[in-house]
């Protein structure tokens, strides 16, 4: 578990799954998802996934919360492979009615200072090149921009952590 002045994450669980559904189903948290918003099938599959991770490897994308411990998103660190390297995979979604308060950053800075102390890969965001939002989180964090690439089948831009990318 991480927590921040605001934030708790934690190991997601079954019993995350109706807030998983709400939150990915959403058309307006998916308007930069090539795959559009998902249904209850794919979001119960993506829970799934997100626990095998954390019992393959003792981490992942978690449930975050405000101290009360409503769900108010999901996000944190999966392993990935980029350019044939192994990477891990900065992955945020929050609820629409907590946009607009520095949520995302406020996760993102915890989740890349957990890895630096944990983790030997470097830590990247993929998102597409219009997700101007995104790219202003990538930014206040102090990522760089890397490259252009194509994800899901979409134009897409990968920013790193400057501290933990390897040349």
């Amino acid at each position: 578990m991480i927590t921040t002045d605001r934030l708790v994450l934690r190991r997601p669980t079954a019993e995350d799954l109706a807030a998983a559904v709400e939150i990915h189903s959403d058309p307006e948290t998916n308007r930069f998802n090539p795959l559009g918003p998902a249904d209850e099938v794919r979001a119960t599959q993506d829970l799934k996934s997100w626990l095998a991770h954390w019992v393959e490897h003792g981490f992942g994308y978690c449930a975050i919360t405000e101290h009360s411990g409503r769900v108010i998103g999901f996000g944190g660190l999966r392993t990935h492979v980029f350019d044939g390297e192994p990477v891990l995979n900065l992955y945020y979604r929050f609820r629409p009615s907590t946009w607009g308060r520095g949520f995302a950053p406020e996760m993102a800075r915890a989740v890349v200072d957990w890895a630096r102390d944990h983790r030997p890969e470097p830590v990247l965001i993929f998102t597409k090149v219009d997700n101007t939002a995104a790219i202003r989180v990538a930014e206040k964090i102090g990522f760089v921009k890397l490259c252009e690439t194509v994800l899901e089948g979409a134009p897409a831009v990968v920013y790193g952590d400057q501290e933990t990318i390897v040349t």
